[in-house]
């Protein structure tokens, strides 16, 4: 497997040149088509996705990507009910892209589909399983491989472990909070909780810090987010500053409990990601956002930072 420091597309050659890409393939009405998810002794750890004739098929002709075109690896891969997840190495340039290559493995799912006995799809409109070509996302930045890669190697268990505790992962709407509404995932019952502090790192201590080498209320302050969580307290921020997603890293690892404020709304099929899952999970976590979702929306802009800043204050405040 290569290092998380990788070349990335040559001048001149975007799409053809070495890269890592994520590879995404959906049945776009999410029909569990492609197999089932077993649980033994209701583990989510033991999780694992009993295939269908067409998820055999789709993960035969993803096996033939590298056959096809020796300057491509194959890292990774996780076939789900109902998608496809494959982590893709290109070692070389190639003379064409990668999304004509996938492309072409869409095409042979398609016609992998058409040649099936009807009695083995579960839907009438068997031209219609694939209608979308697979999604592919470039890795362009250091960890993003390994984070893809332990990504898609859980997702069965946290496919298990959303149907054991669907509860704590079904989106809320309309969770009233001073006089603010949001929409909810994870423990609402955080919101009864008898004490909240907000975590917000001031651009003065940073400054201090990085300009004047005087680190001191810089640390105190972090230090008291994590004290403070040690003795019960709810931590509650949009963590959005490198200090305080530092701060929110070992509330994490701790174990304790969190308010997080999320900048984006809950899309249809939303699932929190890496350990912000696990804490939902274990009700330790409950993720708030005061906007809908917007699926073109990058990044957060300064306004909103300001905005979500005052609101765990308020949210802090109001208990």
């Amino acid at each position: 497997m290569p290092s998380d420091t990788f070349q990335w597309q040559d001048r001149g050659t975007a799409w053809k040149g070495i890269g890592i890409y994520h590879v995404t393939l959906t049945i776009p009405s999410r029909e569990p088509l492609l197999g089932e998810l077993v649980i033994p002794d209701n583990d989510p750890t033991k999780a694992f996705i009993e295939r269908s004739g067409l998820g055999k098929g789709v993960v035969h002709a993803l096996a033939q990507i590298p056959v096809l075109h020796p300057e491509i690896r194959l890292l990774q891969y996780c076939l789900m009910p109902d998608h496809l997840h494959a982590v893709l190495h290109v070692t070389a340039p190639m003379p064409q892209s990668i999304r004509v290559v996938l492309r072409g493995f869409w095409q042979g799912v398609k016609k992998l589909v058409s040649s099936l006995d009807p009695n083995t799809i579960r839907t009438k409109k068997q031209n219609s399983i694939f209608t979308e070509q697979p999604f592919v996302r470039p890795l362009v930045h250091q960890g993003q491989l390994h984070s893809m890669i332990r990504y898609v190697q859980l997702n069965p268990q946290r496919l298990a472990t959303k149907k054991l505790h669907p509860g704590l992962f079904y989106v809320q709407e309309n969770v009233d909070i001073a006089g603010r509404t949001y929409s909810a995932v994870g423990n609402i019952a955080l919101l009864q909780a008898e004490k909240y502090s907000p975590v917000h790192v001031r651009s003065m201590w940073v400054r201090d810090a990085e300009q004047h080498g005087y680190d001191q209320p810089l640390r105190d302050y972090k230090n008291g987010c994590v004290l403070a969580a040690r003795e019960g307290t709810v931590m509650v921020s949009p963590f959005i500053s490198e200090h305080e997603k530092a701060v929110l890293d070992v509330l994490l690892k701790e174990k304790h409990s969190i308010i997080y404020l999320a900048d984006n709304g809950f899309g249809q099929y939303f699932k929190p990601s890496d350990a912000l899952f696990d804490a939902v999970a274990e009700g330790r976590l409950l993720i708030l956002s005061p906007w809908t979702y917007d699926p073109k929306k990058k990044g957060v802009t300064r306004a909103e930072c300001i905005a979500l800043n005052a609101m765990a204050e308020e949210i802090s405040t109001h208990h």
